[in-house]
C-alpha cells in the first residue's frame, strides 16, 4: 500500500471522528427541553419567559424575582447546579424562596396529581434548562 493511500485513509478516519464527535457535542441535553416547558408552567409568571425576573407577576411581589440568567455570572462563571436544585426544592432557601412570595417547588411538585414525574426529576430538568440560559 502506498503512503498516499495510507494518508488518505487516515485523513478520512480523522474526519469521521471529528464530524461524529462535533455532532454529539452540539446536541443539547434533552431534559433541558422538558425543563423549559416546566419553567414556562411554574416559573415564568414571576421570573419571566426569558428568566430575567420580569414576569407578569413580578411587580406584585414584595421582592423582585432574581434574574436567573445571571446565576453563573454571579458565581464567577460557574453554574452551581447543586445549589440551584437545593434552592428550588427548599433545602437551601434563598430570600424569597419558600417564604412569602416563592413556593418551595419540591413540596409543590410532590403534591402534583396532574403529572406523575417524580419531583426530583422535574427539578433536575429545571436545573438543566436554567444552565442553558446562563450569561457567562
Amino acid at each position: 500500500m502506498s503512503n498516499k493511500i495510507v494518508w488518505r485513509a487516515l485523513a478520512s478516519a480523522v474526519a469521521v471522528v471529528v464530524m461524529s464527535s462535533s455532532s454529539v457535542v452540539a446536541q443539547p441535553d434533552p431534559s433541558a427541553a422538558v425543563g423549559r416547558a416546566t419553567f414556562a408552567t411554574y416559573c415564568a409568571s414571576c421570573h419571566g419567559v426569558g428568566g430575567h425576573g420580569d414576569g407578569p407577576l413580578a411587580s406584585l411581589l414584595n421582592k423582585k424575582p432574581a434574574d436567573l440568567t445571571l446565576i453563573a455570572k454571579r458565581n464567577h462563571g460557574t453554574y452551581p447546579a447543586d445549589r440551584v436544585a437545593r434552592t428550588i426544592d427548599g433545602r437551601s432557601p434563598a430570600k424569597g424562596h419558600g417564604g412569602g412570595d416563592m413556593p418551595v417547588w419540591g413540596d409543590a411538585f410532590s403534591r402534583s396529581a396532574a403529572d406523575a414525574t417524580p419531583p426530583e426529576e422535574k427539578i433536575r430538568r429545571l436545573v438543566s434548562y436554567l444552565e442553558t440560559v446562563q450569561v457567562r
